[in-house]
């Protein structure tokens, strides 16, 4: 039962999030061999001037061990 929690800095619309929804839910469907009844995916917007204190910090830096793939750029 997989649950994908995507975080992204505020001011995508409604249907690029339903757009990223659908391509993490193909993805994970199959690279964890598992049917779409199984997938959810939920989209957390996130204000940039709040990006490090509430992704980064934590979720970045505070969680090495469940990164699995390091992002390319500096905190904001």
């Amino acid at each position: 039962m997989p649950h994908v929690i995507v975080k992204l800095l505020s001011g995508r619309s409604e249907p690029q999030k339903s757009r990223i929804a659908e391509a993490v839910t193909e993805a994970v469907m199959v690279t964890a061999d598992c049917g779409e009844p199984s997938v959810s995916v939920s989209i957390e917007d996130v204000e940039p001037g709040d990006w490090t204190e509430k992704v980064y910090k934590p979720d970045i830096l505070g969680a090495p061990g469940k990164l699995f793939k390091k992002p390319g750029y500096d905190p904001l």
